[in-house]
């Protein structure tokens, strides 16, 4: 049975550096960040992503982010491979469980969501999830 998650996060560090910016090509970075997560997935996070920003207010992105903390009542980690685009200052993105990364109460877990900032720079956060037999 699948259950939806809720909640959001809020960015508690960020560190991005470009690794290429050359004359008529999009600049691209590389960003970790750590952030927090309230709400039914309760813990922190700590991600690595690599953007393209082909203009100024734009960028696309994919990364993965670990989880720790409980989700459901049961305690562990996971990690969350994501891709997703920054357009005017609002980010959003999908996500997915990386098959085979949960540990502890949590192994076995599946499932797929996103994230859509609010102007006030924390995230909402949804995922669909359930855990294999």
């Amino acid at each position: 049975m699948t259950t939806k998650a809720t909640g959001s996060y809020a960015i508690t560090g960020w560190d991005e550096k470009p690794y290429a910016e050359e004359a008529e090509t999009p600049k691209l970075t590389k960003a970790h960040f750590t952030n927090a997560f309230s709400g039914d997935i309760e813990g922190a996070g700590s991600a690595e992503t690599l953007m393209v920003y082909p203009t100024d207010t734009s960028a696309s992105f994919v990364g993965l982010q670990s989880v720790t903390g409980t989700l459901g009542g049961r305690k562990g980690s996971f990690v969350l491979q994501c891709e997703g685009t920054w357009e005017g200052g609002v980010a959003s993105a999908r996500w997915f469980v990386v098959p085979g990364s949960a540990t502890e109460g949590l192994a076995g877990l599946t499932g797929k969501g996103g994230y859509t900032a609010r102007p006030d720079g924390n995230c909402d956060v949804t995922l669909e999830y359930d855990f294999e037999a």
